[in-house]
């Protein structure tokens, strides 16, 4: 047996809140966790688009549903979510969504090139951004690592040379239960191997978008 790749042409959506035009200050640009839709992840930023903020959502490729089938037949939930990658044949998975984000960068910008851009990243979608934010595809000024952290196979010397020039910040909530004291070693950790000290802004709240603290940032 052999494992065999094509390329093919392949459609896929995102969301937008806000709008884009003479009015608009900035383009953000946010990036889900695991499990999430983006039509549901974008309505968390609804506070930003209602201040001149034109909100971007793109949505991770594969979806899935969240109960398996015994569940979903006893309980009658379909809800789906999506995940931008697996263990499974991540590299690949890596190569589409970035691909993937850098037409919605093209598409989004290709009319208003000079409005200043932030990429959001939260839990999963942290990596996710941070991979993004290091493709040099892309323009952008700031990065904001939201209740999750900078993957650890990420290329840090890379990441140093291009986040040095970039507006930098680590945000999360202090109930967080996935932010425990051993994901606050890792964090440190990646972040010290980066070679930056970025700002860390911390709420009161747990595994969520914070609307007080996003505020913020504008």
């Amino acid at each position: 047996m052999k494992e065999l790749a094509l390329e093919f042409s392949f459609k896929a959506r995102y969301y937008q809140s806000g709008e884009l035009n003479s009015a608009t200050q900035q383009v953000w640009f946010v990036i889900h966790g695991y499990g999430h839709l983006a039509k549901y992840f974008i309505k968390k930023f609804e506070a930003l688009s209602m201040r001149n903020v034109c909100v971007i959502a793109p949505e991770g490729l594969s979806r899935f549903y969240l109960e398996d089938i015994e569940k979903r037949v006893v309980t009658g939930n379909n809800r789906v979510g999506a995940t931008w990658m697996t263990a499974e044949n991540r590299l690949m998975d890596i190569d589409n969504y970035l691909t993937y984000l850098d037409e919605v960068h093209r598409q989004v910008l290709k009319n208003n090139p000079t409005l200043p851009v932030t990429i959001l990243g939260f839990s999963q979608g942290a990596a996710t951004a941070s991979r993004w934010a290091l493709h040099n595809k892309v323009n952008y000024e700031r990065l904001i690592i939201w209740a999750g952290i900078f993957p650890p196979d990420m290329d840090f010397k890379k990441g140093n040379e291009v986040l040095s020039r970039k507006e930098l910040a680590i945000v999360y909530g202090t109930k967080d239960p996935y932010i425990n004291d051993k994901r606050l070693e890792e964090m440190q950790a990646l972040t010290d191997k980066l070679g930056l000290n970025p700002p860390v802004t911390t709420f009161k709240g747990g595994h969520e978008i914070d609307e007080p603290t996003l505020l913020n940032f504008i």
